[in-house]
């Protein structure tokens, strides 16, 4: 028998975990402005929970002590960047780089959650 390898296993799709000082503030920024809905959740108080949106999955965890960091924590494909640009823009959420097309073939924007994680979000060109 063969010793599996890196290259002969599948991956599916991953999920990034969001750290965050307030997981309620977090769940209403995530599900008000971006659309995502939760599916599931974990601890008494919550400490944990899942969000998803179309084939988009964000599992968020409660750390008050969270402090963000200067790069992003995840970058999210979407299929009207700009859309989601102007709709980012008009609740007010704090854009790190503005939409812009980049060399390496996407339209994109970074902004920022309200715990200050930095998300990249772009399209194909």
């Amino acid at each position: 028998m063969t010793q599996p390898t890196p290259k002969t296993i599948t991956y599916g799709r991953a999920a990034p975990g969001v750290v965050v000082r307030d997981i309620q503030a977090a769940h209403a920024f995530y599900a008000g402005v971006l659309g995502f809905t939760k599916v599931f959740e974990n601890g008494d108080p919550v400490g944990f929970m899942v969000l998803e949106k179309d084939a988009a999955e964000i599992h968020l965890s409660q750390a008050r002590e969270h402090r963000p960091t200067t790069v992003n924590v995840f970058h999210m494909y979407v299929d009207d960047v700009a859309a989601l640009y102007a709709i980012c823009q008009a609740a007010g959420v704090r854009i790190i780089k503005s939409l812009q097309d980049k060399d390496y073939g996407q339209r994109a924007f970074v902004f920022a959650d309200p715990d200050g994680n930095r998300i990249d979000v772009g399209e194909p060109i």
